[in-house]
This record gives C-alpha cells, structure tokens and sequence, in this order.
C-alpha cells in the first residue's frame, strides 16, 4: 500500500489525471487536473523539508542516530570512538537543528562547530557526534533528491572500493610468528589482497616495564618475526600494512620502520602518538617504510599541519569521527595537493562503511579502506543494518547505487545488541 504522503502515489494520481484529461470538455478545460491536485495529499517540495527529531542509540563503540523529517524521509549516521555518553549531545544538536531544512547540510554542519567553539568543537566527542549526525543529512539529501550520496559529492571515479582486513590477530593473546602466518593466508583465501596486522603488545614477556614504551630488542625482534612470518605466507603480491596504534615512542618507531623495510609494508601506522605530527616526519625521513596516520585527527584542521610537513606518505581519517562526509572529503581534497594518498581508518558497522564507500568514490587520490574481520565472525553486524547485496569480494565492495547511503538500520534487531541504560531511539 501507498503512502498518501509518498511521491509514489502523487505521481500515480497525476498519471490518471493526465489520462482523463482528453475526457474534459472544452469549457473546463484544467479544472479536472486543479481537482486532482486538489484532492489528494502531497509531499511538499525538497526545499520544504524540515528536520523535526534526532533520535539515537549507541552499541559497542558506535553511536546510530536517526535525523527525521517533515515528509516521509529520514536519514542514518553513525559516529565511532570518541561518543560514549555523549546522548544528551545528541539532543542539543537536535534543539538546535529542528525546524532547519536538512538538505543544506555544509550550512548546517558550520553552524554547530562554530557553534560550539567554546563547547569543545575543535575535537573528541563534540566532532564524533556531529560526525553521525552530518552523515545522517547526506542520507536524507540523497533521499530527497533520488540519488547516491557520492552524485551529491560531485559524482565517482570509480565503481568499486578496494579494501583491506583486519585481521583481529589481538596482541594481548601472545600470538606467535606461525599465527601471523595463518591469520594471512585465511584472509589471502577469502580474497582480501591486502591485509593489516597490530604490533603493539602490552603485555609482551619482554617489555622491561608496562610505562616504558621503548621497545626492547626482544619486542624489536617478535615484531620483526610476526610480519615475516605473514610476508613468506602470502608472497609478495599481497599487501600488507602494520598498525601500531601510537603506544610508541619515536625511538622505538625510528627502529621498526627500519626493520620492516625489507618486508615491503604497504604502511607502518601510527608509530608514535598522534599529538606531535613532527615525530611522524622524522621516522618517515629515516626510512623507507611509508608512515601513515590520522584516525586520531579531527576535522580537516587537523590534517594541515601533517601535509605542509610531509609528515607521512599516506593519510587515514575516521570519517565517522573527523568531521563526517563532507568533511571527509575536503581532508581528501586537501591531501590531494600534496599528491598524498587518502585511506581512511574505518571500525563502523556496515552502514559507516558504506557512507566512507561514498566519499572514496568521489575523490581521485583514494588508496585504499579498512575491512573489519568482525564482519564475517560476529553475527550482529548482519543484523543491526538492512542491506540486500553483497558485502565484499575480492577486497572490493561495490559502491551502493541506492539513493542516499543505501544502508538502513534495523531498528528492532539493534534492541538487543544496544548499551543497557542509555535511552534507545528516544
């Protein structure tokens, strides 16, 4: 059935008008289709829509809201990492934005961060959730409009995403060289032609103590042992990118990205804290293993710096915490003058991951995007999004063609998956 508000069924009552017409005579030539038009319920014009609610859950680290409108049109994001308890937030940027027409999405974005210059708009949790929030309105805009996210970002250079696995191979469980060796070739045989392994052990036996971040030779040389074990797994076809997850200190960076030059990573990530980007360039300078980062950066304020320094040779904004779409894009744009690669870090659910698809579509300089094993293993993130089509093959996802972002929650699987204690969708 129809919805009298739907565009559908407008459209399919100004057909049957446009077929009476001839029927019509002469002397009230028009009035058949004013009463038509008259008579039945439309949805009012793009340019009418307003936003009325903002309503929102968080499951593990993600948080999910839902922007709805006026007509019968509603738009999903998601924002990761920096968003734990962060709901009233939410509902401050809903008091702000009700009543404001959702397709003027830069508007809306600027209007809350310079907004909320002295709320803490520059990073963290302030940027994360309008992060979840700006994609949201992308969502709605596509909607609106009858087209994917990406046309609305000035159309795609390409059809199809390469992305890498993460392997999930966690540190913390003491794997050894021949786990490394495994964990490859399983994502090699699942078709991922580029896959991402962790370095950083906290507990490793020979850590002198759990402050001093200085690896010692041992470390040095299990981290050396692991990759080689995953490089002669594969061969040398397969990319293969390490993260370090800035737990190290520059001396320690200086000495891995060293080692690991042999090995030909496609990327060492974050070998040192994401603070000081100056300690980036001088690990980059000193070795020929590319340097990559940025997931802990927000907004495209937070990439300058890096690129007029040449800190690293590879950028990775979290577009689902540095600023959303929009933003992502113009970080994208920014590398791009520096003929710097754009990758961005993505731990979303599928519809984060798809919404990052748009965005990789839209700029010339995307290298590559970050696949989660959890995908495949843990059942939920099937659940909580409604998607028909194939995820992944190959290391490739097919860009959606669905206008908006092409990926919808579900609302009632994500009840039992949600944080206890935490309004859902209120």
């Amino acid at each position: 059935m129809m919805h009298k508000n739907s565009r559908r069924f407008f459209l399919s009552k100004a057909a049957i008008a446009s077929a009476m017409a001839p029927f019509v005579s002469l002397t009230s030539f028009g009035n058949g289709y004013e009463t038509a038009i008259d008579k039945y319920a439309k949805p009012s014009a793009p340019s009418d829509l307003k936003i009325t609610e903002i309503k929102c859950c968080y499951i593990k680290g993600s948080l999910f809201v839902k922007v709805f409108t006026n007509q019968d049109i509603y738009g999903c994001g998601e924002g990761v990492d920096a968003v734990m308890g962060t709901y009233y937030l939410v509902k401050n940027f809903e008091m702000r934005l009700k009543g404001r027409n959702p397709l003027d999405v830069n508007r809306l974005f600027e209007d809350i961060r310079k907004g909320g210059f002295f709320q803490g708009a520059q990073a963290g949790m302030y940027v994360a959730v309008l992060s979840a929030i700006e994609t949201a309105l992308w969502d709605i805009a596509g909607k609106a409009l009858g087209v994917p996210v990406y046309r609305l970002l000035g159309g795609k250079f390409r059809d199809k995403i390469r992305v890498y696995c993460d392997t999930a191979l966690y540190q913390r469980n003491l794997p050894l060289p021949k786990d490394f060796a495994e964990a490859a070739k399983k994502s090699k045989s699942m078709g991922f032609n580029a896959i991402k392994f962790d370095l950083d052990q906290a507990n490793d036996p020979n850590k002198y103590d759990r402050y001093n971040w200085t690896a010692s030779p041992g470390e040095l040389q299990r981290m050396y042992d692991q990759i080689a074990a995953a490089r002669e797994a594969v061969g040398p076809n397969v990319d293969i990118l390490v993260d370090m997850h800035g737990r190290y200190d520059a001396f320690t960076g200086h000495a891995v990205a060293k080692r690991m030059e042999p090995l030909n990573l496609l990327w060492l990530e974050e070998p040192t804290p994401a603070e000081n980007v100056q300690a980036y360039k001088s690990i980059k300078d000193s070795s020929g293993t590319p340097i990559a980062a940025g997931e802990n950066q927000y907004l495209a304020y937070g990439f300058r710096e890096m690129l007029e320094i040449g800190a690293v040779d590879i950028i990775m904004p979290d577009l689902q915490k540095a600023g959303g779409l929009g933003e992502g894009q113009r970080i994208a744009n920014l590398a791009n003058l520096y003929y710097t690669p754009f990758a961005p870090h993505m731990v979303a659910s599928f519809l984060g991951c798809m919404a990052s698809c748009h965005v990789c579509a839209s700029v010339p300089n995307f290298l590559i995007l970050e696949w989660q094993s959890y995908f495949h293993t843990d059942p939920m993130f099937k659940e909580i999004v409604i998607y028909e089509g194939e995820w992944v093959k190959d290391s490739f996802i097919t860009l959606s063609e669905k206008p908006g972002i092409g990926v919808d929650m579900n609302v009632e699987a994500m009840k039992k998956y949600a944080v206890k204690g935490v309004p859902f969708f209120e």
